[in-house]
């Protein structure tokens, strides 16, 4: 059942952010920083997406949730379009393709060079998404793939680079990522897998009921 609707689930909740964009942008609804709104607006659900490729494969781990695997490929290319909508923003709205003035940005802030690190690491992933791909690269096709792990991490850096006031929403997000690529280390995810495959024996075994035996009462006084 979770596999007939998740993909369809995932297109309706991946476009939503964009839609809320063109809704406020339609509708005159964008506040008195408009391009301040439109960078978070996609920003965030880049780094959401981002997250949740990583989620897919401890989640399979975990859980056994094989539904999620063909799941991963449409995160990561969600996660690469707000990315990518993410700069361009920055670069057409923000600086107007004032190339000079985006290059010393990009130098004197960390927080831009850390973003722009993730964006370049997913872009050869996102190009070679497709099962074509995987087969015309082969074995490299999976060492490729593992620089999402460097892209989330960078993303990540940019997200706490950039807050100055309240840290708690990135550091979550750090916390998350650790989290995640601990679950990939070889020992932690047998581990974790042994742990699931107990618990499912633990399950299928049905729990036998010892049966009781009445003692008899101790005799009263005086008996």
């Amino acid at each position: 059942m979770l596999s007939k609707y998740s993909l369809p689930a995932l297109h309706v909740a991946a476009w939503a952010p964009a839609a809320q964009i063109a809704y406020w942008w339609f509708t005159g609804q964008m506040a008195f920083n408009p391009i301040q709104d439109l960078t978070f607006a996609t920003g965030f659900p880049a780094l959401v997406f981002l997250v949740l490729t990583l989620a897919v494969t401890p989640a399979n781990t975990l859980f056994g949730w094989k539904w999620s695997i063909p799941l991963r490929r449409w995160l990561g290319l969600y996660a690469f379009f707000y990315a990518t909508a993410h700069m361009l923003i920055f670069m057409v709205l923000d600086y107007g393709f004032m190339w000079v003035d985006m290059f010393r940005q990009i130098v004197e802030k960390q927080y831009i060079l850390a973003g722009l690190g993730a964006l370049l690491l997913m872009l050869p992933l996102a190009l070679t998404s497709t099962k074509s791909w995987q087969k015309r690269l082969g074995r490299s096709w999976k060492d490729l793939h593992r620089a999402v792990y460097a892209a989330a991490i960078l993303a990540v850096l940019h997200f706490i680079w950039l807050v100055k006031a309240d840290l708690t929403q990135p550091l979550m997000f750090a916390g998350i990522v650790a989290v995640l690529l601990i679950m990939r280390i070889p020992a932690v995810r047998q581990w974790l897998s042994s742990l699931r495959q107990k618990a499912k024996r633990r399950l299928a075994t049905p729990q036998l009921k010892t049966p009781t035996t009445t003692q008899p009462a101790p005799p009263e006084m005086g008996e």
